[in-house]
Order: C-alpha cells, then structure tokens, then sequence
C-alpha cells in the first residue's frame, strides 16, 4: 500500500475514532462500550499497515482525546486498554500455547483494570459508593466478572477481525483506490 493510502486510512480512522470518543460525552451510558468501539476502529489499520502505524493512531487518538473528550473515564479506557488491545491482539496471537496466550491477554487486561480504577479513583476524583455488605471483596468480584466480560471481548474482536478480512476489506480498499 502506498503512504499517501496509508495516511489516509490512519487519519480517517483516528478521526473516527475521535467522534466516537467525542459521543462518550454526550451519551453517559456508552462510557465502556464507545472506548471499545472506538479501538475497533485499529483493525483495518492493523490489518492493512502494520502494527506501527496502529500504535502511533492510537496514540494521536488518546493525545487529541484528552483535549476532545469530556468524559475522563471513557478516555481512561481507551488509553489504558481498549485503544491499543486491537493493535496487541496480532501480536498476542503470534504465541503459540494458547493458555499462555491467554494467560497473558488476562494478566494485560487485569493490570489495566487495576490501573483504570486507580487513576479514576485517585486521580480523576470519580468517587467510591459503598460497596455494602461485601467490604473488599466487592472489588474481587467486579474483577472477577470483569474478566468474564474480557473473554467476550477477546472473542468479538477475534470474530471482527474475521468479518473484516471477508466482508469490509475487499469494499474499503475500493473506496481508497487499492484493487
């Protein structure tokens, strides 16, 4: 693929990405799920111009989102683990053994669990309710469920890889001139 092709994939993928970011503002309820949906948008960049091209669009989505965005928490998410996990996945994939392919995929995803709920509580000032009855073990059974919630993620993006490479690759490299 050429570079101006490339760079125009990248760009009009960040700014995708941005406007869903953006959407996270408007719409409290999506801060989760327009985080994810947004880093969906890394696939065809993945896919079409490598691993380095889909780590420097998620990193100027995660820069112009901290300006853009105005809700801090789906931002946090975003750059903590939804933004660069479809970039990772290729990578991930290249192990072999497949339960320490997923060991590792569940260790990255525990550590930016740990990590966004850290720096939301701490940094971001977004407040503790009152786990009730539980106490502390409240907190290991969100990151319990949270982790059933990951595989269903870690499938979903397998399957939109897949879904990509056979209904929208073919349609988007048309749209950018690539036969």
């Amino acid at each position: 693929m050429k570079n101006s092709l490339r760079v125009a994939l990248c760009g009009l993928m960040a700014g995708l990405s941005i406007v869903i970011m953006f959407l996270a503002g408007i719409i409290p309820t999506m801060t989760i799920a327009l985080p994810a949906l947004a880093g969906c948008m890394l696939i065809p960049i993945t896919a079409e111009c490598g691993t380095k091209y889909g780590f420097t669009v998620f990193a100027v989505v995660s820069i112009l989102g901290f300006f853009a965005v105005s809700d801090r928490e789906a931002w946090l998410m975003y750059v903590l683990f939804f933004g660069y996990y479809p970039v990772l996945y290729g990578v991930l994939d290249r192990i072999r053994n497949g339960k320490v392919r997923y060991a590792v995929k569940l260790l990255i995803y525990t550590a930016a669990c740990l990590a966004e709920s850290y720096l939301a509580i701490f940094i971001l000032g977004i407040p503790l309710e009152e786990m009730g009855n539980l106490g502390i073990w409240s907190y290991v059974i969100l990151l319990a469920l949270a982790e059933v919630v990951f595989m269903v993620y870690d499938r979903a993006i397998r399957n939109l890889i897949v879904l990509y490479f056979a209904r929208f690759r073919k349609p988007l490299m048309k749209i950018l001139g690539k036969k």
